[in-house]
């Protein structure tokens, strides 16, 4: 019942605001310079270094972290990008992209954006899970699926 309180309460520390324009206008050419086997060395190297971090609602650091500031702290680690901190945010900066057409580094969201992990490969996700911390997971598991909702490329300048 806990952890079905937590997923429902999911990221989303803060209200709905408007995106600030900061974060429309400081995306660094990493990504894009990035090949995906490069991108993904790297986000395998950042599970790595968090594997096993614990779920904790509004963390950001080692001794917990939520799914949208271990989003935020991998995009700046990895890619040297910055991202807003919330899932609302979050889900404001990129372009939709459809589940067929995912690439390494996307941002994968479910149930109406309470979740958000990051893309690696064959319907694999790197995320900060209520119950098992930072983790990979499937999204093709039937829990997953069911609660998949959109995803997402953040674009970077040209």
């Amino acid at each position: 019942m806990l952890s079905a309180i937590m997923f429902v309460a999911g990221c989303q520390t803060s209200p709905k605001i408007s995106t600030s324009p900061e974060f429309e206008t400081t995306q660094h050419h990493t990504l894009s310079r990035l090949s995906e086997t490069q991108a993904l060395e790297k986000l395998y190297q950042q599970h790595a270094t968090w594997q096993g971090t614990p779920y904790r609602l509004g963390g950001n650091s080692r001794s917990g972290i939520d799914c949208s500031a271990f989003v935020q702290t991998t995009f700046d680690d990895v890619f040297n990008t910055k991202l807003p901190r919330t899932t609302n945010q979050q889900i404001r900066i990129g372009e939709k992209v459809g589940r067929s057409d995912l690439q390494a580094g996307d941002l994968v969201f479910f149930r109406n954006g309470r979740h958000v992990g990051i893309y690696l490969e064959d319907d694999r996700f790197l995320h900060a899970s209520t119950r098992l911390g930072v983790t990979i997971s499937r999204m093709d598991n039937v829990y997953w699926s069911r609660y998949y909702w959109r995803s997402i490329r953040i674009q970077t300048a040209p």
